[in-house]
């Protein structure tokens, strides 16, 4: 049988089509999961096979049934035309703007985006003769003062996984298609269970699928999902850069998506509780999630959100350097590492204030990024208490 055929009910939630859509047990001897396939050699069974080029599968970088199967999930939770697997997040930011640029356009990026993605527009696409130029991310409707004849593309990442500004994508959108360029939308913080950016008028979105999609820790991935508009220019882009994700790291990603709605909800729930905790603190200066009501964009949250993810970040009084060291080097649970949506929590010093050029970054505390993971939240109150402590001795 086909797990979730074209006649299934559109209606159908998120938890049901991260259950079934994308397995095809017919196809797979019955088998549950669609298993890995490891090939670059695909064969043909006559010379008029290999000219009419109609076969399902043409060459191993094209895809596959394993890569397939993680991509019919995304498609389906974003409400896209399409989605492709691809190597890591930054991959997916790659090629969504590549898609939309040419020498001599203009890109504006939300001053609170991914750094590597930021990097890439400095030196690539500078050197392709692209200019980038970022945005304050609240500007919202007055993005639109901002645009030029040739603006081709606006990167937005809401929240911002640094900082954790909201943005109003409906408002960038709107001023976006004004101008004739798309808008690309980074989904990784709530991804589609949560927000879904092309029902509010973007026209692509990524993923750093390495995050929660995955949720193990263990494999880099990406997505790139766009509407049907979009589409063409997407995946051809992705098909001239030879980008592809092997079948080993798909079966990951998929067995990852069978479990995101539970997972989400579990690292949302222990989130939000370490949050409200951290607010009565007394070296926290101030808490920065989006779904507390102290969040300046708290409103815009609630608009267009139905959850929150598992990633925030608080701010501690001013301190010296010795003061952040004995915060997180005596840690016990939290560890420190760049990425996140793993099982286990994160603590991570960051300075904003190096990359930020349209919105200075201008708090004089010390500022903490942290995932929440799967462990007992009092167990991470506790470690977080005792770095508190250590904190505060050694300033």
């Amino acid at each position: 049988m086909t797990d979730i055929s074209p006649s299934s009910p559109a209606h159908m939630a998120a938890e049901t089509i991260l259950t079934h859509e994308g397995r095809e047990p017919d196809e797979q001897f019955g088998f549950v999961n669609t298993p890995v396939y490891r090939g670059s050699t695909v064969l043909f069974k006559s010379l008029s096979d290999l000219e009419d080029q109609k076969q399902r599968y043409l060459y191993g970088r094209a895809g596959n049934p394993t890569t397939e199967s993680a991509e019919a999930v995304v498609t389906k939770l974003e409400g896209a035309h399409a989605t492709k697997l691809v190597p890591s997040g930054l991959a997916a930011i790659t090629i969504a703007l590549l898609a939309c640029l040419k020498t001599g356009d203009d890109l504006l990026i939300s001053d609170s985006a991914y750094e590597p993605g930021r990097v890439f527009a400095d030196g690539f696409l500078t050197r392709m003769g692209i200019t980038t130029r970022y945005f304050d991310p609240r500007i919202g409707a007055g993005i639109a003062d901002l645009m030029r004849p040739n603006t081709k593309a606006v990167l937005a990442e809401s929240p911002g996984s640094l900082t954790f500004e909201m943005q109003d994508i409906p408002a960038l959108a709107a001023a976006a298609k004004a101008n004739g360029a798309r808008l690309i939308v980074d989904n990784s913080w709530a991804t589609p269970l949560y927000h879904q950016p092309l029902k509010l008028g973007a026209d692509i979105v990524v993923h750093a699928a390495t995050k929660m999609f995955v949720g193990h820790s263990d494999v880099l991935a990406g997505t790139v999902s766009a509407t049907e508009e979009a589409w063409t220019e997407v995946a051809r882009t992705r098909t001239l850069l030879g980008f592809f994700t092997s079948g080993d790291d798909a079966y990951l990603v998929s067995r990852g998506l069978r479990t995101l709605a539970i997972r989400m909800e579990a690292h949302q729930k222990r989130a939000l509780e370490i949050a409200t905790w951290l607010e009565g603190q007394a070296e926290v200066a101030r808490v920065i999630h989006p779904a507390l009501p102290s969040h300046p964009d708290h409103a815009l949250w609630k608009r267009d959100f139905t959850g929150s993810g598992s990633l925030f970040a608080f701010v501690l009084k001013p301190a010296p350097r010795a003061s952040v060291a004995a915060f997180v080097d005596e840690m016990k649970l939290f560890s420190m590492g760049y990425s996140w949506g793993g099982f286990e929590s994160l603590c991570l010093p960051v300075r904003p204030g190096k990359a930020r050029t349209a919105k200075p970054w201008t708090d004089d505390g010390n500022l903490f990024r942290v995932h929440i993971g799967l462990e007992d939240v009092n167990d991470l109150k506790r470690d977080l208490s005792e770095g508190l402590s250590r904190y505060a001795r050694a300033r």
